[in-house]
């Protein structure tokens, strides 16, 4: 059975950026518009790997994070965050604040985000041959 992810993005162009990388990585994806939404979602089925945006509508990445990271059913969820360049909070402080595993500033490399995505969820694929 493949790794389950779940990417959350208010964005339409990088929620399809980021399921194709996954998916190319071997990961089932469901994609959220927003942190409410991605929430309700973990709470029934419980991800190998969340990718989320931190500026959203909403509830914010940061926000959701801190709510998995309170939920001891859900705290060891690994969590790469998605930020814009110009965000003023720097990796260490989302590290810290939002308990995040990983920090990607957009635009991101699908590739990094791929190895990244693999390296986090312990899964890797094995070749084909």
């Amino acid at each position: 059975m493949p790794p389950f992810a779940i990417v959350c993005d208010d964005e339409p162009h990088i929620r399809s950026s980021v399921r194709f990388a996954l998916q190319r990585a071997g990961f089932d994806v469901e994609v959220y518009e927003d942190g409410d939404l991605a929430l309700q979602a973990i709470t029934h089925r419980k991800p190998d790997l969340l990718v989320t945006d931190n500026q959203m509508p909403q509830m914010s990445g940061t926000e959701l994070t801190q709510r998995l990271r309170a939920d001891a059913s859900l705290s060891e969820i690994p969590i790469i965050m998605l930020t814009a360049k110009t965000f003023e909070v720097t990796e260490d402080e989302l590290r810290q604040v939002a308990g995040v595993d990983a920090v990607l500033s957009k635009p991101f490399s699908p590739r990094e985000l791929k190895s990244l995505a693999q390296f986090l969820s312990n899964y890797q694929p094995t070749p084909n041959v």
